[in-house]
């Protein structure tokens, strides 16, 4: 059997964990052949193809991005895209095609399944708001890597008396900045599904330096708002190609805090950082298992689902149930996060 496999949207660590497992087991275990699409979906387009076997996927596993490449293409967005897809995986001769990626990419791959070809999707996100599963590649090494700025920012807030603006990604889910406030202890976390009153966190912090503390730590989603009705004024910034401009909440946070309380205030935008570098073995771990389940899926003839973690289990389910949706953080972990200010 020849399995396609394409890495698509934003890179995370573990991806290539997860390339490496398709590869080792559909190759060790069954025979296969691997085709490699460069660059996600646009690669699929445009025939943009790479073998995969053993020798290419040697002293990947703790290597962060992905061997194939990726890109933010949505072929079902574009004219003709799906059957540029349809017609490339023809003549590749594809009986299945396993894809790794966030919401945007699995929404294609049940467009692509909706055409009749066998597809198993994979997620990955570090902003873990992929719907289905209760973790996703890349998530676990995101949150370790915004723990340890806010842990390293903690020294130098308290060394100036300073309030300390830390913005991390999630543009729809606060997960990473509602995980890395808590594990890294800061004073207010502000996510896009809760938001804020300025006049209340301006209160607070007054409050604090007054009583007991000469620092703040603020953890900022970039998708974060101030709730309608409320002081502060602020539409998200968008850029050329509908993505958050990275700071631009965090820089406009730090302003109003700084001109209402007159504390001396900085902004550290993480951006791309959150993506980079070695992933945790947690990571690679679940990468590892869902690429073997994924292979499994398609030598049991599943089509049209996705590998997801739910508790200790790896399981199945059906890629409509996620294509287009988002998963949010649930007002209990939001509550957690309020409550250990």
């Amino acid at each position: 059997m020849r399995i396609g496999l394409i890495t698509g949207g934003g890179d995370c660590a573990g991806l290539n964990a997860a390339i490496r497992a398709v590869v080792k087991h559909a190759e060790g275990a069954y025979g296969h052949s691997v085709i490699g699409f460069r660059h996600g979906w646009k690669g699929v387009a445009e025939g943009d193809v790479m073998p995969l076997s053993r020798q290419h996927i040697r002293g990947v596993l703790a290597l962060g991005g992905t061997l194939l490449g990726t890109a933010r293409y949505h072929p079902h967005s574009v004219d003709g895209g799906l059957d540029a897809v349809q017609a490339t995986l023809e003549a590749e001769r594809i009986e299945a095609l396993i894809c790794i990626g966030g919401d945007g990419t699995l929404h294609a791959a049940s467009k692509v399944a909706e055409r009749g070809i066998n597809v198993i999707g994979i997620p990955k996100t570090i902003d873990n708001d992929v719907v289905g599963t209760d973790v996703s590649i890349g998530f676990q090494t995101a949150v370790q890597i915004a723990t340890e700025a806010i842990d390293r920012i903690h020294t130098t807030a308290e060394s100036h008396n300073r309030v300390m603006i830390v913005e991390v990604m999630g543009r729809h889910a606060g997960w990473i900045a509602v995980h890395s406030g808590i594990a890294g202890g800061a004073e207010i976390v502000l996510a896009p599904e809760a938001p804020f009153d300025l006049d209340r966190i301006v209160r607070f912090l007054k409050h604090r330096h007054r009583s007991h503390a000469s620092f703040s730590i603020v953890v900022v989603a970039e998708g974060a708002v101030p709730a309608e009705g409320t002081s502060m004024q602020y539409e998200t910034q968008l850029g050329r190609y509908g993505e958050i401009v990275a700071g631009a909440v965090g820089e406009r946070v730090a302003a109003e805090i700084a001109a209402r309380t007159g504390f001396e205030t900085r902004v550290t935008v993480l951006g791309h950082v959150q993506r980079g570098g070695t992933p945790l073995p947690a990571d690679r771990i679940l990468a590892s298992r869902f690429g073997f389940a994924a292979v499994e899926a398609i030598q049991a003839g599943k089509t049209d689902v996705m590998t997801a973690l739910h508790g200790e289990q790896i399981v199945l389910v059906p890629l409509s149930e996620v294509a287009g949706k988002v998963k949010t953080v649930p007002d209990d972990l939001l509550e957690v996060a309020r409550a250990l200010a």
